[in-house]
């Protein structure tokens, strides 16, 4: 799919508001009838052998616009194009009033790229068939640079996402520590990204106890992914990204159930999308130093494996008693957050994982739960998730629930048993970030979803990879 500025599409896109009223034949015609009302996503394509096609597209009510609804609206309408075949279209992008117009092209834009994906590297006979070629748009008072620049930005957003979701949609036969290593360094090395891969003997160096215990039970040996990228040498500043990785999670010795664990290939969504954000950031060349962190491996059984009642080392020199080898990514992320903290000397660390069924009791599969020790980066972060329509909703951090973690035989303990359990997950983090501003994102419900949703499709959804974007980006 190729934007281009100017006017030459063999059909066009005409805006409709709900219950707006203006001159127009088809539209008059299809309100008398009651076809059409202008609901957000609503789409009517009227199809002429002789001349130019139209496709009316509801954008719902002007006062509850925003850039996400544009989002889906175009989405809807590029999958009805392509019911059609349709392969150019113009399209004049009005200005809204609440809406900034340069951010409004690259909203369109991401909605119509979004409508490009489906994970079928594994059925013989592809079913998504794209049709549209060439876009044209129509723009009121901007500079054509301007305009291509608003549209690579969505070209850049949507291919990051896109890689980020080809990660998590792979397999676990096919994807495990070494390849999602070597995939960080495909990804992003040609973009400047300096990309180290530790193995376990430099990670036993670094007596990431706690990380090594997760994997002890696997064949498979784990990496310490490191992605660095420096957009601003000028600046000391540097905010860690770090990414849960555990490639295949079977719960250990504390099994899932089989119907668990047929999505478990999943579990490293939190480092596909460190991966996926990094690629934007230095794509976009980005002035910001932001370095991506991932413990990647597998949560197996075997006679290496670790115990339920076993008690382990982390690189912070604290002891955990695991009283559920099912509560693993918080062991690795235990070493990866305190490796942010200490060893990079972040000054800001988000990260991000597939940490609870709690969160997803909670919040289902539309929002990402927070737990932060920082205001301003928490506000920072709700600002860039809102813009980028991923909601996130900071859950509660009172210093009763750290109780819930606090061990009889250790420094901490790796569940709590009082419920809160996507808190007490959090909280557990947050003794490993050594006070740090850190924002936690629970992404169990989000990352991953069995149907598809607005422009989101079945499958990995990439939600995140915009928020961090725009997080480092400042919007």
């Amino acid at each position: 799919m190729e934007f281009k500025i100017g006017k030459a599409g063999k059909s066009k896109i005409i805006l409709v508001k709900k219950d707006e009223k203006f001159d127009n034949d088809l539209y008059s015609y299809l309100v008398e009838k009651e076809l059409f009302k202008g609901k957000l996503s609503e789409v009517y394509f009227d199809l002429s052998r002789q001349g130019e096609s139209t496709l009316l597209l509801g954008l719902g009510e002007e006062e509850k616009l925003s850039y996400n609804s544009l989002r889906k609206a175009f989405n809807k309408a590029a999958i009805e194009l392509r019911k059609f075949k349709v392969e150019s279209v113009d399209l004049l992008v009005p200005k809204f009033e609440k809406l900034d117009y340069i951010k409004t092209i690259t909203a369109i834009s991401e909605g119509f790229l979004q409508s490009n994906y489906s994970f079928e590297k594994y059925l013989t006979e592809k079913k998504l068939k794209p049709t549209i070629k060439e876009v044209y748009y129509e723009v009121v008072g901007l500079e054509d640079e301007i305009v291509l620049q608003a549209i690579r930005e969505a070209e850049i957003l949507v291919d990051s996402i896109n890689v980020t979701r080809d990660l998590v949609n792979e397999r676990a036969i096919n994807m495990y520590p070494e390849v999602l290593a070597q995939a960080a360094k495909d990804k992003l090395e040609g973009l400047g990204v300096k990309v180290d891969v530790l193995g376990e003997e430099k990670i036993k160096e670094l007596k990431m106890e706690a990380f090594l215990a997760v994997a002890e039970g696997s064949d498979k040996e784990a990496k310490f992914i490191i992605m660095e990228y420096t957009g601003d040498p000028a600046n000391k500043e540097k905010i860690a990204l770090v990414g849960k990785g555990l490639t295949y999670d079977s719960g250990g010795y504390s099994l899932k159930p089989s119907t668990s664990m047929d999505t478990m290939f999943t579990d490293m969504a939190g480092g596909a999308t460190v991966i996926g954000a990094i690629k934007a950031i230095a794509s976009s060349n980005l002035k910001a130093n932001v370095v991506g962190i991932i413990a990647a491996c597998e949560n197996l059984v075997s006679g290496r494996a670790y115990k339920p009642g076993d008690i382990v080392g982390s690189m912070a020199g604290k002891t955990i008693e695991v009283l559920n080898t099912d509560a693993e990514g918080r062991l690795t992320l235990a070493d990866a957050l305190w490796y942010a903290a200490t060893v990079v000397k972040a000054d800001k660390i988000v990260d991000l994982a597939t940490l609870t069924g709690a969160c997803v009791v909670a919040l289902g599969s539309t929002t990402t739960g927070a737990i932060t020790n920082n205001d301003e980066l928490m506000n920072d972060l709700l600002a860039a998730s809102e813009f980028a329509g991923e909601p996130v909703w900071q859950l509660p951090s009172f210093d009763d629930y750290k109780e819930f973690i606090k061990s009889d035989f250790a420094d901490i303990k790796n569940i709590g048993d009082k419920g809160a359990g996507a808190i007490t997950a959090g909280l557990f983090l947050e003794a490993f970030v050594d006070d740090t501003p850190w924002v936690h994102l629970d992404i169990a419900g989000t990352a991953y979803d069995t149907k598809a949703s607005g422009y989101l499709p079945k499958g990995a959804s990439g939600v995140h990879v915009k928020t961090l974007y725009y997080l480092i980006k400042g919007e």
